[in-house]
């Protein structure tokens, strides 16, 4: 555990106007700075940052926080990773109160062997970039496929040339072993009369980065320039290269994703980059694998909607349904998931430069929802005109159905099923309560594997997941993103030329009538910060702040029934909305560290029942304040706060099941939702910002949070006093 005294000394020492400014143009602005927000497109700026306080707003969509909280954002980072960060930027080592020495000094190792590899390929990445541009043929290759020098740039591309040593004047000894264990090198043991040998893996082909979302060079592609086999050459994976788990261009294309909204997946490094020289720069390419659960989970982060693209012909439908059995159980009622299948003769590439910008958008917009992808991939081989095929629909599309979250969109595609299949929709909501009965039963034995869990793995282990481990409070650490760590320029290499559009965002609410049991008092509405119209991605993604511990109170609160609401139904928590797992998770300890873990939890082992759930927060506490070998720590707060909190719940009622779990949160959340709309409503008046932005942005606070108040007491029963 990082040791909140440690953060408050490292915020202390930064000023975010420093930090702030290694990414973001800012001019002075009275005692302030301003300039244009990262976080959504806009012309005229009005993204705050605020030396006396030590934080940044964005008037426009509302994104605020510290240092640590920007660089979360703007990275996509967890908290831990935001910490480590901010603290190499200022020359503080991080200390773990938690770690073993020996775990440490492995970790520290392992550390530094990645680094080597990501040094080694960053050097290699800048040496292709140059022989690029000493190569015409290559230039002309890439003119010839409608790339300008920026777009070239973007994405760092380079050229390997045909030679079977060209690194060796990369570096200053070929015979270095991490060239082989990166992958660019190849080399042959002496055997026999033959001697050993070592050369180049990639020669004569356009070069293409991949990088991880922090921004460091992990692995290449390379494709060939005339007509050779194989077309593509991927780096073998290594330490830091897996290829099931990156998606090339998600680096390049995350402020693209934040202002379209929606992520194209595609299956070649071409289809990305002209995508994006036509604008389109949310679309991303998986590395010569079908698309995984660790795929779609990892672009969730960014955007709520997610467009496939496939090819028309048979090898584009088997990978759309590959794709879509990896995304249903990640499908819930907030999140669009849609199938786009061009003519067979075309890709992504070849269609965009034929059709132009205008013609792709249109393919876009009538993509195949999955709702109905869904029933069209199991009855790919069904007779639909006989009873025999319309059964065999029902046995193929009811566990398809079962994959995914409870919710409304669950039983809304059952009654389309029905229909297809010309049978009773209560005959298929029975035969999907069959199957999903036997799912939870084949879980508690183990024997059922879904996405983020290993075989064998049951509910009452912790939800660290593989290989995680708790972060600062016990929270858990997400995957980091990050910015350009290779430093690599973005000069372009001929002339400039390029184009982003930007989509608005879409809200939505819930109606809500209160139901099921509790018992205890009212007392507050909820404490913490919101980040108000922010919050693109699909996880949480914390302001910095160091969670405070606050004295629990003796009856209970709103934040209490939420706790039980989802300790009681878990699986509700994928279907809230992003906006309202920003501001739970925001909360201050030990509710928002509930929230924090419980994410986590869901995400590795989908949903756990009301007894599962408490017996992981016992568990999880248990194992992060006594790890094995290490003395206990019984002054951790975080350690001790699941444990204290899973006491208190179950002391307050008895778990029980709720008709509308969904519609309740929602609900609870409101009056938290209206705190944080006044909080921000206050910043903005006392700020004294004058700009059209800005005062746009007070008429429509002040519009939200009266209606939302007319929401919450039409919500409310009247009182009897």
């Amino acid at each position: 555990m990082i040791p909140p005294s440690f953060i408050q000394d490292l915020l202390a020492r930064t000023d975010i106007a420093d930090v702030v400014g290694k990414y973001v143009t800012l001019k002075k602005a009275g005692i302030n700075y301003k300039g244009l927000c990262p976080f959504h497109g806009e012309k005229s700026p009005s993204f705050i940052v605020s030396p006396s306080r030590q934080t940044y707003h964005c008037f426009g969509c509302g994104v605020h926080g510290n240092a640590v909280g920007f660089i979360m954002e703007f990275g996509g980072m967890g908290f831990v990773d935001a910490v480590k960060d901010l603290a190499q930027m200022q020359g503080m080592p991080v200390p773990d109160d938690n770690l073993r020495p020996e775990e440490r000094e492995r970790q520290k190792q392992v550390k530094a062997r990645q680094l080597a590899l990501t040094d080694v390929m960053a050097q290699a990445t800048k040496h292709w970039k140059q022989q690029l541009k000493k190569s015409p043929r290559a230039v002309a290759y890439l003119k010839g496929r409608g790339l300008t020098g920026e777009i070239a740039a973007h994405f760092a591309l380079g050229y390997a040339p045909d030679s079977w040593r060209g690194l060796a004047s990369a570096f200053p000894d070929y015979n270095e072993p991490l060239l082989v264990e990166s992958g660019l090198v190849i080399a042959h043991e002496a055997e026999g009369d033959n001697e050993a040998k070592r050369y180049d893996r990639f020669r004569d082909r356009i070069m293409f980065p991949i990088r991880n979302p922090q921004g460091e060079v992990i692995g290449f592609g390379g494709r060939v320039l005339d007509k050779g086999e194989p077309k593509y050459l991927n780096s073998p994976e290594t330490p830091v290269f897996v290829k099931g788990r990156e998606l090339y261009g998600l680096y390049e294309g995350r402020a693209a994703l934040r202002n379209k909204g929606y992520a194209i997946v595609t299956e070649g490094y071409m289809d990305v980059v002209a995508l994006a020289q036509w604008g389109f720069g949310n679309a991303v390419a998986t590395l010569g694998t079908a698309c995984s659960h660790e795929h779609v989970q990892k672009l969730f982060r960014f955007t709520e909607h997610i467009v496939f693209s496939f090819d028309g012909d048979a090898a584009g439908r088997r990978a759309a349904g590959r794709a879509l059995e990896a995304a249903l159980p990640f499908a819930t009622d907030t999140r669009r998931l849609s199938f786009l299948f061009l003519p067979a003769e075309h890709d992504p590439d070849s269609y965009i430069r034929e059709h132009g910008a205008e013609g792709f958008e249109a393919c876009v917009k009538k993509a195949v929802p999955l709702s109905r992808q869904l029933i069209e991939h199991a009855s790919a081989d069904c007779d639909l005109d006989s009873a025999e095929g319309r059964a065999r629909l029902l046995t193929q599309a009811i566990p398809l159905i079962a994959q995914l979250p409870e919710g409304a969109l669950r039983g809304l595609i059952a009654d389309d099923l029905a229909q297809t299949a010309r049978t009773a929709a209560e005959e298929v909501r029975r035969r999907l309560d069959e199957r999903l009965t036997e799912r939870q039963q084949a879980a508690e034995r183990g024997t059922e594997r879904g996405p983020g869990r290993r075989p064998g793995q049951h509910g009452a282990q912790t939800a660290h997941g593989d290989g995680g481990h708790p972060g600062p409070d016990g929270i858990p650490t997400f995957e980091p993103d990050g910015h350009d760590a290779s430093g690599a320029s973005s000069e372009p290499f001929w002339e400039p030329e390029s184009a982003y559009g930007a989509d608005p965002y879409a809200g939505q609410s819930t109606d809500w009538k209160s139901k099921g049991k509790w018992q205890g008092k009212w007392q507050d509405k909820g404490e913490g910060k919101w980040q108000g119209k922010g919050g693109a991605g699909g996880r949480w993604q914390s302001r910095g702040r160091v969670p405070e511990r606050r004295p629990l109170p003796r009856t209970a609160t709103p934040l209490d029934r939420i706790v039980w609401v989802l300790v009681s139904h878990s699986a509700a928590w994928e279907q809230l909305p992003v906006a309202a797992h920003d501001l739970l998770c925001d909360q201050p300890a030990p509710y928002g560290l509930f929230f924090r873990w419980l994410d986590r939890l869901v995400h590795d082992q989908g949903a756990l029942s009301g007894d599962e759930v408490l017996v992981q927060m016992r568990a999880t506490a248990a194992d992060a304040s006594n790890p094995p070998g290490a003395a206990p720590h019984p002054g951790d707060d975080g350690d001790a706060a699941l444990a204290d909190l899973a006491q208190r719940i179950q002391r307050l009622h008895d778990i029980d099941t709720l008709p509308d779990p969904v519609a309740d949160l929602i609900q609870l959340v409101r009056p938290l939702e209206l705190d944080a709309l006044r909080e921000e409503l206050d910043l903005l008046l006392q700020s004294g910002e004058l700009s059209d932005a800005a005062e746009a942005r007070k008429l429509e606070l002040l519009r939200l949070t009266r209606d939302l108040k007319l929401e919450i007491s039409q919500g409310r029963p009247i009182s009897g006093r």
